[in-house]
């Protein structure tokens, strides 16, 4: 399997309205971190629609959406979060959550025509946001005397990495983070340097 550099999600909040036989579907995505931001999210939109009847949702974590999970929230089984879930995966993104607010018109739409409403509240939120790739990255130490500390800084640039942690003692230690993809290339010209591989903390 070929080693992963980055990832697709979505740039910023995307909204939509689908309506069908006077139903509204009001449907939403947002880039997520943590199971936290899921919980934050489905708890706003609650305050935002008391009145509706269902708040669905599906959401996917994890570089390759190795968390995933959707919510028909009374609904009928299969009618609603995965249809939310399917569009999700179809556009390949991770790191998001898809929910979409119903408001019930007076008429039944019938399972097919729940998952049709589903599906297209959440494609045109997500064609009311931008899809990206992140990169992906890895996490260094290096240590050196502050003779040498402007090279760190030229590798530091030339690998487009960033900062996260500096220290000055009797030696600099930086703590930086290097795009996944040029990380062999960075090793190779970071070769005279003290460099340690980390984890991120």
């Amino acid at each position: 399997m070929n080693e992963s550099f980055n990832y697709k999600t979505v740039k910023h909040e995307g909204e939509s309205l689908f309506k069908d036989k006077n139903s509204k579907f009001y449907g939403y995505i947002f880039p997520i971190e943590t199971e936290d931001d899921i919980k934050r999210h489905i708890e706003i939109l609650r305050q935002k629609h008391p009145k509706a009847r269902h708040v669905c949702y599906a959401y996917r974590l994890g570089v390759n959406g190795e968390t995933e999970r959707a919510n028909d929230d009374g609904e009928p089984n299969g009618s609603a979060g995965l249809p939310i879930l399917n569009q999700l995966k179809s556009f390949d993104i991770t790191n998001v959550i898809g929910l979409v607010v119903r408001y019930f018109g007076g008429t039944k739409l019938g399972v097919s025509g729940l998952i049709h409403a589903y599906k297209e509240a959440t494609l045109l939120a997500i064609d009311n946001t931008a899809v990206v790739e992140k990169d992906l990255f890895s996490y260094f130490s290096i240590k050196t005397d502050y003779e040498h500390a402007n090279h760190v800084f030229q590798l530091i640039g030339k690998f487009e990495g960033k900062i996260i942690e500096q220290t000055y003692l009797k030696e600099s230690l930086f703590k930086i983070e290097i795009p996944l993809r040029l990380k062999l290339q960075f090793l190779l010209e970071a070769s005279t340097f003290h460099v340690l591989d980390i984890e991120e903390e």
